[in-house]
């Protein structure tokens, strides 16, 4: 029993290559989501985290398919993934705010109207944005300063750009 852990131990200790969205990015984007929705925040904040949960997930999970069957298996499966994750949440999260267009005139014409806004569509797609930019910031800031500034770095940057959102659509929308 003691060679099991000891064996166990050893795979945990030995240092490999880091990935961009690595499994830690993934849980915890998706435990925001959760706790965004426990505490009653804004439907745009709960899109954001799951919209950064799903693609760091549809990320996470190309890279398990090591071998290439089909051409562009990997963005395939991550827009799999990402749909999957997502589509089944939006009657859920059925809110929508609306945005008036007044471009000439008066309402009702051709170019002045009424658009309704799915909040969690714009949340999840922004999340999804932040996410998909966040690892290429990590970078640029390691490459300014020739080296990682503080360990979780990446991490880091990704929580933080996503808390940033969050409180800007929380408070601003």
């Amino acid at each position: 029993m003691k060679k099991i852990f000891g064996i166990i131990a050893l795979f945990t200790l030995i240092p490999t290559a880091a990935k961009a969205h690595c499994p830690l990015c993934t849980v915890g984007a998706g435990a925001l989501a959760v706790g965004a929705a426990y505490i009653g925040v804004s439907t745009y904040v709960v899109g954001i985290f799951l919209g950064a949960f799903a693609l760091a997930l549809g990320i996470w999970m190309s890279r398990i398919i090591k071998k290439e069957y089909i051409p562009y298996q990997k963005q395939i499966v991550i827009v799999v993934i990402f749909l999957s994750t997502l589509l089944p949440l939006i009657p859920l999260l059925q809110e929508y705010t609306s945005i008036n267009i007044y471009w000439f005139g008066t309402y009702g014409t051709l170019f002045n109207k009424t658009y309704l806004i799915h909040k969690f569509l714009i949340g999840s797609t922004i999340g999804a944005g932040l996410m998909l930019i966040s690892p290429a910031i990590s970078l640029r800031v390691s490459k300014i300063k020739q080296k990682r500034l503080f360990p979780y770095q990446g991490i880091v940057i990704t929580f933080v750009l996503l808390i940033l959102a969050s409180l800007i659509m929380q408070f601003v929308l």
